[in-house]
């Protein structure tokens, strides 16, 4: 790996896919869980060109370190280059990714809630 190359991570996040890229991706030490370290966002500027990719970085920016849990993990790709971080929809059309149906019942035949 280059100095120069990145990881791209995608991930399902309350009902969107988020994309972003990092430098550093592990098991980590928490079990289940993807450790996410020195993400990547583009330059600041005084003009906001991308919403999205400033949104994300408002809310993950800060973050030294994420930890996702391992069934939200879509896809961890090695790039040589970082790109720009976006999020979709799950559901939105020309997208493959869907939401994972849930049980209608639970093992035994009980319905979840009791």
């Amino acid at each position: 790996m280059t100095d120069e190359s990145a990881y791209k991570i995608v991930f399902q996040n309350q009902g969107q896919v988020v994309e972003l890229y990092a430098r550093h991706v592990s098991q980590g030490v928490l079990f289940g869980f993807i450790e996410v370290e020195g993400l990547i966002f583009g330059a600041r500027s005084q003009v906001v060109l991308d919403p999205t990719e400033e949104g994300l970085r408002n809310e993950y920016g800060a973050a030294r370190r994420l930890y996702l849990p391992l069934h939200a993990v879509l896809r961890v790709e090695e790039v040589e280059h970082a790109g720009q971080s976006r999020v979709t929809e799950a559901g939105e059309s020309g997208g493959a990714v869907r939401p994972f149906p849930l049980p209608a019942s639970a093992p035994g035949g009980k319905s979840p809630s009791e």
